[in-house]
């Protein structure tokens, strides 16, 4: 799920909805009453998994990741990031379909209003999966070239995957990324664990990544499978005045949940550009 937003007075969230045994997700809008959030009524319905959003110049954009029957092997799926944007949930349109075989595609407004395009490969260039980072001046600027030939951030060990959930333009005008860092254990098991870290966008150069959270501080609850227990999957940060923030996180692909943690970006506001 995303972090919360609002739209007309109203807080929205876009949350991932899908069958238990099954990888075929939507994505739907709920809205909060009266402390608990509810289907909203009448909002459009996006076959995507993992829905993430930003603002860039005023207009909402809501993305997720699209999957398909693998061209290859018919047993697999394919998937690729598809960016809609629009001045309101009503009115959204697709406008970036990534390169297939890639998640993660994520953009940040910059304070000179360029765009920041976190970018996350696999395969030949990426590997398990790494992250890049391109400054573009529009959004229209985002091609399938200019995504493909984006350098990569020196993060992850080859034994190591992440990507990039949300971004966010810090009050220096460094990014905050709020991301994902995972790894197979000997039984084939997934863990995921949220992190971060601050990206100069002059320079491309990065902090180190640090994990701010693990599965055991969320409620327990149902996983979808049993390699799928210790999972937990970003989804959006909101940043409090008393300096705390609240993660909002996938736990084990079967709920989604909230917590309370130290503002994680607050240290990054106090460093220097030069990094």
């Amino acid at each position: 799920m995303t972090a919360p937003f609002e739209e007309g007075g109203k807080m929205m969230i876009a949350g991932r909805v899908e069958l238990r045994e099954s990888e075929k997700s939507s994505v739907h809008f709920f809205t909060e009453e009266n402390g608990k959030w509810i289907l909203l009524q009448d909002a459009p319905v996006f076959a995507l998994q993992d829905p993430f959003m930003t603002k860039i110049g005023g207009e909402l954009i809501i993305g997720g990741v699209e999957t398909f029957p693998h061209p290859k092997n018919k047993d697999l799926l394919g998937w690729r990031t598809i960016l809609r944007k629009g001045d309101k949930i009503a009115s959204l349109k697709e406008f970036v379909a990534g390169p297939d075989g890639m998640k993660d595609l994520r953009v940040v407004e910059l304070s000179d209003g360029s765009i920041g395009m976190f970018t996350r490969p696999q395969g030949k260039k990426g590997g398990r999966g790494k992250n890049g980072f391109k400054r573009l001046l529009t959004l229209a600027d985002i091609t399938i070239q200019e995504i493909e030939n984006t350098p990569l951030l020196e993060q992850f060990t080859d034994e190591e995957w992440g990507g990039v959930n949300e971004a966010q333009l810090l009050s220096n005008g460094m990014i905050g990324v709020l991301g994902h860092i995972a790894k197979f254990d000997e039984r084939g098991h997934r863990h995921y664990y949220p992190m971060v870290f601050m990206l100069n966008p002059k320079t491309g150069a990065s902090s180190e990544m640090k994990i701010i959270a693990e599965r055991g501080n969320f409620q327990k609850g149902p996983s979808k499978r049993p390699d799928l227990k210790d999972v937990v999957f970003s989804g959006g940060i909101i940043r409090n005045s008393d300096g705390t923030a609240y993660l909002y996180a996938g736990t084990s692909d079967a709920e989604a949940q909230k917590i309370t943690i130290p503002d994680p970006f607050l240290p990054y506001e106090t460093k220097e550009l030069n990094i």
